[in-house]
């Protein structure tokens, strides 16, 4: 057993109100710049629907994720080495920017220096992309408008999966939202296909990550991903991908779209694992038995053997005490109410989610019935206005037991903790039903009402977590200056260069482009690479032209 420590999430979907506030502060923090306005890190998904990008669910099309071969091994569905290399030049199994969408804005200078007259000015959209005139047809979250109508809804690969039993009429109609990330897989499909190497994970957090010195812009990661997260920037030709805010995560602060999150639906822990069986688990036949072989990875930090080999592994200590803490090792594992988006894309994805149940509640009350009794609640799951088929699609490759059983879980909390607020004694019998306790029943209202900030991101930092190594490799002697070794032991001397490089000689490359006239990319600057110093050319739009006119 090799024990190893990962960042992960939970999403809680009964409290996504679709508001899209994590959209837009991932999108302003890492690809507010020129070659990526196409690029979401992070959207929200209005379920069901087609997703971002179109069907991207749909893997006879576009081949993501892994398959067995015939000796039950594992295997890319986009094909092996040899294909991959046959295609490198050719890749067709990649989606279009009408998959996506074209990016666009509005010609706003029409609309406010138009002069006076009888008809209202009308601002054009015009391409980010090309600076011409477009017609917009579809963008990221296009579901948004006719969510769960049949125009769009019966385009959604799970659909079509279970059209037998899912109607889409409008009295049946039902929806709830989705955001979706990067799934910083065990088992990530991206890292397999990337014939430069470029892709690489983490050692110390499971972050997975796209070195963009190595990259070379093949986009066979585009391919492998199931998800489709990973993003070709036409401007720089390097792939890019949610980087789970590292730079965040590292000292200790939540990644941006959980900072933001209106409904606090997001937690973020540390899970244990065993590295040494995820091949095992993602090799296993049957599709409806990956849940359970992924749940069994993942270890208890709380069991002395555990945190032993965790500690002979190179684990520190303060990642064992942020794992014993862990939101969502909790829901994960003790609860047992967070499931996997697609396990059988077999990439053992590390983002969980907590299905809906509030539409079942208003379901009763329409009938006259006390929607919070346990009897009624428990009775009505089966006939939820979400299908339990759908979920069961969505997060454990369509077997329908672990959603059933976790929607009891959070039904058994309501009904639970009712009696507790409204002055009556609690009743064991009701957490007996779901397969728990009263304690375990009120720990888990409190994770899922109740948590405060620090107990919904229980995160440790890197510093403090090698600061003992550190110290120990500290010289008080000071050191030569064409030394690499800084005061603080190997690596620390002088930045690297390509840090260096990453914001200062690589400005121009990174620099936005304008809005409207391609060839006027030079008067807009990207605030994220200024060092704060001087005026950048561009900071001031129109500067440059009244300076040459002078």
């Amino acid at each position: 057993m090799k024990v190893m420590a990962q960042l992960a999430m939970v999403m809680n979907l009964d409290k996504c109100i679709g508001c899209h506030t994590c959209s837009v502060t991932c999108k302003q923090a890492w690809t507010n710049r020129s070659g990526v306005e196409y690029v979401w890190f992070n959207n929200v998904e209005t379920r069901p629907g087609q997703g971002y990008p179109r069907r991207y669910e749909d893997q006879e099309q576009w081949q993501g994720g892994w398959t067995l071969d015939r000796k039950g091994r594992l295997k890319p569905r986009s094909g092996g080495r040899a294909r991959r290399l046959l295609g490198i030049f050719s890749n067709p199994l990649l989606p279009s920017i009408g998959d996506y969408y074209e990016p666009w804005t509005y010609d706003y200078e029409t609309l406010t220096s138009a002069p006076l007259s009888d008809d209202f000015p009308v601002a054009r959209p015009y391409s980010l992309i090309t600076g011409e005139p477009t017609k917009v047809e579809w963008s990221a979250n296009w579901d948004d408008d006719l969510g769960g109508g049949p125009e769009l809804a019966r385009h959604d690969p799970v659909v079509e999966k279970i059209s037998a039993s899912i109607r889409l009429d409008y009295e049946r109609a039902f929806m709830f939202y989705l955001p979706r990330i990067c799934e910083h897989c065990l088992n990530p499909t991206c890292m397999a296909a990337c014939p430069s190497g470029a892709i690489y994970k983490r050692a110390e957090d499971g972050i997975v990550l796209v070195d963009q010195d190595q990259c070379r812009g093949w986009r066979m990661c585009v391919t492998g991903c199931p998800y489709k997260k990973i993003y070709f920037n036409h401007k720089t030709g390097k792939a890019e991908k949610c980087t789970f805010c590292y730079p965040r995560v590292e000292v200790g602060i939540p990644t941006v779209c959980s900072e933001t999150c209106v409904g606090r639906l997001r937690y973020i822990g540390v899970l244990l694992y065993d590295a040494d069986r995820v091949t095992e688990a993602a090799e296993t036949e049957d599709d409806t038995a990956l849940y359970e072989a992924q749940l069994g990875l993942f270890l208890d930090p709380a069991d002395p053997g555990v945190a032993e080999a965790a500690r002979r592994d190179g684990v520190p200590e303060p990642w064992l005490e942020a794992a014993r803490r862990s939101p969502v090792h909790a829901l994960i594992s003790r609860f047992k109410v967070a499931l996997p988006l697609h396990p059988e894309y077999r990439t053992m994805p590390m983002v969980w989610y907590v299905p809906p149940l509030s539409p079942v509640v208003e379901a009763l009350r329409d009938t006259g019935h006390d929607g919070e009794d346990a009897g009624n609640l428990f009775g009505a799951i089966d006939t939820l206005r979400i299908p339990v088929e759908y979920l069961a699609e969505l997060f454990t490759a369509g077997d329908p037991e672990p959603v059933t059983a976790a929607l009891r879980r959070l039904a058994a909390m309501r009904s639970y903790m009712r009696d507790t607020a409204l002055g009556d004694p609690p009743d064991e019998a009701k957490a007996a039903v779901a397969g728990m306790t009263g304690r375990d029943v009120e720990d888990m209202y409190r994770l899922l009402a109740l948590a405060k900030y620090d107990e919904r991101y229980v995160i440790p930092t890197q510093a403090r977590a090698e600061a003992a190594a550190l110290e120990e490799t500290a010289c008080p002697v000071g050191y030569g200056e064409g030394g690499e070794a800084g005061p603080f032991g190997e690596g620390s001397g002088r930045p690297a260069p390509a840090s260096v490089e990453s914001f200062h000689a690589l400005r121009e490359r990174q620099t936005s482009g304008a809005l409207l006239d391609p060839a006027d990319r030079r008067e807009r600057v990207n605030l994220l690479n200024w060092d704060g110093k001087g005026r950048p050319a561009g900071m001031f739009p129109g500067a440059g032209k009244k300076k040459e006119k002078s």
